[in-house]
């Protein structure tokens, strides 16, 4: 069960990550999961949005360099080594994480993974009974 996810570039000047919320926010379109990577001259947004593809109009119409890509969520137990437990299974299988990033509510955790081998990540997923997240479900934390 793949989920889109944005990926938006941003220039490392003040108010860059105010702008790109306000131009999602008039749209009505929710934020429900995302990190920023940056280095000294850009950062990188990725974020999982209520509505992939009007983000991915309304941000282009702002003139903001944006792309979709495909991600998998899964939500593990929140408790010691539960992830490390999932992650041997993935990397046990070769499948190599790009980048993930994740946050914990309660009793779980919710885990946003953009492996190599989509295809590959989501079969180990499911024959280990990993949780695996539906898109919606992604879209409405």
């Amino acid at each position: 069960m793949l989920a889109k996810q944005l990926s938006v570039f941003l220039e490392n000047k003040f108010g860059q990550l105010t702008e790109v919320t306000d131009v999602l926010g008039r749209a009505g379109i929710n934020l429900s999961a995302m990190s920023i990577a940056d280095n000294s001259d850009f950062g990188i947004l990725r974020c999982i949005v209520s509505d992939p593809e009007l983000a991915l109009k309304v941000l282009k119409e702002a003139n903001y360099a944006v792309k979709i890509t495909e991600v998998i969520g899964f939500v593990c137990p929140n408790t010691s080594g539960s992830l490390a437990k999932i992650l041997r299974y993935l990397s046990g299988n070769g499948v190599f994480i790009e980048y993930m990033y994740s946050f914990s509510s309660g009793d779980v955790a919710h885990v946003v993974v953009r492996p190599t081998d989509l295809e590959s990540c989501e079969k180990i997923l499911s024959e280990y009974n990993v949780d695996v997240m539906s898109e919606r479900d992604l879209y409405k934390l």
